[in-house]
């Protein structure tokens, strides 16, 4: 059983994660604080952490800093802070996704779903389905169906290379740009709206309507499988 931390000091939230997860057969721990939460990841080893921000004794963004001082543990933030800075603060110290209060359990479950199933790659076959497409991060191609090549310049794969290798993951803005573009440029989202609409045309069977190479507004991008 995947084995879940819930951690939030609201107790009618901690009770209806509880019961819907554990009737999708999760094993379910909670934790109200986040000197507890880090206490009980360090005992219990959870395959994942639902994380509110607001804690009674520390910040939310202090208790990822604190897990990833020592795990790789997947982490969605579920928070009522909307602001942009505080998403982006979450998501740079760690977190692997965020979902903002007040939320609807199935689109929190669907996270979950998404981020548990997460593989790494077979690194003697690095190769990854995008649709209708097979991209080869071994050879760095993109294959159609009909063995068609489909060019890539070299911004677009280093942009499509890390999302695909993390398949569900939210990756911000910031980190796309600064492992593609560099440090200097973290603040130029509109590279990015430029360069995902261009791989969108190439690669999604209705570019308006992407299945696979998700925008999260104010946020990132993220890759479903």
């Amino acid at each position: 059983m995947t084995r879940v931390l819930v951690v939030d000091d609201s107790p009618q939230i901690l009770a209806t994660l509880r019961l819907n997860l554990r009737a999708r057969h999760y094993e379910v721990t909670v934790a109200t604080g986040g000197g507890q939460a880090l206490t009980q990841a360090a005992d219990w080893h959870p395959d994942l952490v639902v994380l509110d921000l607001g804690l009674p004794d520390l910040d939310g963004v202090e208790v990822i800093r604190g897990l990833r001082g020592w795990s790789r543990v997947p982490i969605i933030v579920l928070s009522g802070r909307a602001g942009s800075k505080d998403k982006v603060d979450a998501l740079d110290a760690g977190a692997d996704d965020y979902v903002t209060k007040p939320f609807g359990v199935d689109e929190l479950l669907a996270r979950i779903r998404a981020i548990t199933r997460r593989a790494p790659l077979d690194e003697d076959h690095p190769s990854v389905r995008l649709g209708g497409h097979t991209v080869d991060l071994a050879r760095k191609t993109v294959t159609a169906a009909d063995d068609s090549r489909t060019h890539l310049t070299p911004t677009e794969w280093g942009i499509l290379e890390l999302l695909v290798r993390n398949p569900g993951k939210l990756i911000p803005q910031r980190q796309l740009l600064a492992e593609v573009w560099g440090p200097n440029h973290v603040k130029e989202t509109h590279y990015l709206r430029v360069y995902l609409a261009s791989l969108r045309r190439k690669l999604e069977t209705d570019p308006s309507r992407p299945r696979h190479l998700i925008t999260e507004p104010g946020m990132g991008y993220r890759f479903e499988p």
